[in-house]
């Protein structure tokens, strides 16, 4: 089995998805005149203006949804894998990723928010909802929502549950079974629509985890800041093949730095529009620009603590797929968290492996639940045309089955698995707003014309010639016509 999946992966993640990713960030950083620096400060005062209403969410709460979503294994054990395959310039492709990534991510996010829609009273708007309106490709809107709660619901799963297995059987002892029977009952608890305070409770501690790693990380690089230039000429010199070791790990570095990125901010693969199509604001591009700002911070906050914290101590081996290790610096040590935990315990003996894995239990299980959450809102886009309470109960009933088979298997075919998914969404994703890019840009520039006069922009499909974005013509009549009568009774 496990030949079969490396092979999968293998076409799914090949080097044309590798540049793809890469391509269509240049693409979008300069059809939009690099907003995700242009705009930057600006981004971050975004995230307070707007508030919650009755049928969505603010900003800021979306910003913190879409990032509970983000960090999880990817930035931990994902770096590390990547650092392990890649060597230490897979951490430049990462940064790389990061930067081309958020301005795919403003695209996508702000295409989510365009052709949203209100359901049940809600907000509802993603991926599935742009292909179906922006594209008129209902059919194409329904494979992909089929792909996507099978990439989400079963595939991706499994890396989040085998990586909190393998971190607390290293730092407690707890046999992978076990973490694995816990986790599927407390997430079977959730799903099954028992107890939510859980998942709150989960949600409200990640940020507050999120800190705490950084500052972990930052007094680690601080008690070895005599490495600190060695470590970031290390990732550069590797990065472009000058470094005598690593020099010829360039395609491997690229390659699993590429990967290892997407896999940690999910910039085109669809993901996060689900969260920000919730969000109430009075302009899609809003919601883009704190979309774009959510990447940097999950992978130059997050993943760069991970990556500096692993070089700086050395806790870390590189073993290029198909070769000989070129750097053997731990033993009978299995690419992954375990670097990042014996990296933290070498500075702090006793305490860091346990911090490490306290950490990704709670990233990667607010993860699993955000994964769970959107295969379900996929199936619910699809039980539009078909009765679904039968594929909704199968979801749920795989998820789990994922997670524990997940939780008892090795890293490496868990791994494998999720980046099958994450690549067959990405492939989707990608493609579909190639096509969509002109009313993404539109929707760019009517926002800086708007906000360059002062006003506070609103958002007029019809004046910009957007056609299937009801959702909006409606809000914007409402704000002419009470506008009107607004001004009606000021001349009374």
């Amino acid at each position: 089995m496990e030949q079969v999946v490396n092979w999968i992966n293998g076409v799914v993640w090949s080097n044309a998805l590798v540049f793809f990713c890469l391509g269509v960030g240049i693409f979008y950083s300069i059809v939009t005149r690099f907003t995700q620096i242009r705009n930057l400060k600006h981004m971050f005062q975004l995230l307070f203006k707007d508030k919650a209403s009755e049928e969505g969410v603010s900003s800021f709460q979306a910003f913190n949804l879409s990032l509970g979503n983000k960090i999880g294994v990817g930035n931990i054990a994902g770096v590390a894998t990547a650092i392990a395959f890649g060597g230490p310039g897979a951490v430049f492709w990462i940064w790389v990723m990061a930067f081309l990534g958020a301005s795919t991510a403003f695209i996508e996010t702000t295409l989510g928010q365009v052709y949203k829609t209100k359901e049940g009273g809600q907000y509802r708007g993603g991926a599935s909802y742009y292909i179906e309106k922006g594209l008129n490709l209902k059919w194409c809107a329904v494979i992909f929502a089929i792909i996507f709660a099978v990439a989400t619901g079963l595939f991706l799963p499994g890396a989040q549950a085998n990586t909190i297995s393998t971190a607390l059987e290293y730092a407690f002892g707890i046999h992978p079974a076990f973490s694995g029977i816990g986790l599927v009952i407390i997430l079977g608890i959730i799903i099954f629509g028992a107890v939510t305070r859980i998942a709150r409770t989960a949600e409200i501690l990640v940020p507050f985890m999120a800190i705490a790693y950084i500052l972990m990380s930052l007094f680690i690089v601080f008690s070895n800041l005599g490495e600190l230039p060695d470590v970031i000429s290390l990732i550069f010199s590797s990065a472009f093949g000058t470094h005598a070791v690593f020099g010829g790990l360039v395609g491997s570095a690229i390659s699993f730095g590429v990967m290892r990125g997407v896999y940690s901010n999910a910039a085109g693969t669809g993901m996060d529009t689900y969260a920000s199509g919730a969000a109430e604001v009075s302009h899609p591009a809003k919601q883009g620009l704190v979309q774009s700002f959510s990447v940097y911070v999950d992978t130059l906050l997050v993943c760069s603590a991970t990556a500096f914290m692993i070089l700086i101590t050395g806790m870390y081996n590189v073993t290029p797929e198909g070769s000989e290790p070129l750097v053997m610096n731990l033993t009978n040590t299995e690419a992954g968290t375990l670097y990042t935990q014996q990296a933290v315990e070498s500075v702090i003996p006793g305490f860091g492996a346990a911090f490490v894995a306290i950490t990704l239990l709670f990233f990667a299980f607010t993860t699993l639940l955000a994964f769970y959450y959107m295969a379900e809102t996929n199936l619910v886009y699809i039980g539009r045309k078909i009765k679904t309470s039968w594929l909704i109960m199968g979801l749920k009933i795989g998820f789990l089955a994922s997670v524990y088979f997940s939780s008892i298997n090795t890293a490496q075919i868990a791994w494998a698995i999720g980046d099958i998914g994450l690549g067959s969404i990405a492939w989707l994703n990608l493609f579909f707003i190639l096509f969509l890019t002109k009313p993404a840009l539109k929707v760019l520039k009517d926002y800086e014309v708007q906000h360059k006069e002062g006003k506070t922009p609103v958002f007029n499909p019809r004046k910009l010639g957007i056609k299937n974005a009801e959702f909006w013509e409606e809000k914007y009549n409402n704000i002419t016509k009470h506008k009107e009568e607004r001004d009606s009774e000021d001349v009374i």
